[in-house]
């Protein structure tokens, strides 16, 4: 089963290819999202890479995390469930 991996401290030039390249040494990769601003479209330093299974997951991890790539030391660790935003504007909450 894929693992999804959070990976931080990215260079603003970083490619997706660099990532690909990195990553596939530990293990098949699944999917690469790198995280951009809506508005802008400028990178903001961060994304998430699926690996295939949870071994090369675990391995990618222990590689990977503190690893200096562009000059900046990698934090990648298992991406946690994407929380609820709270606040903001509901047209619900008018009534």
């Amino acid at each position: 089963m894929a693992k999804k991996l959070y990976v931080g401290n990215l260079a603003y030039r970083t490619t997706q290819e660099q990532i690909q390249e990195l990553f596939s040494q530990a293990g098949e990769i699944t999917e690469i999202t790198l995280i951009t601003d809506r508005e802008t479209g400028r990178p903001k330093g961060f994304g998430f890479v699926s690996m295939a299974t949870d071994e090369g997951a675990q391995e990618a991890i222990k590689r990977f995390n503190g690893y200096t790539l562009d000059n900046r030391p990698l934090t990648v660790n298992e991406a946690r469930p994407r929380e609820e935003r709270s606040g903001g504007y509901d047209r619900r909450d008018r009534y």
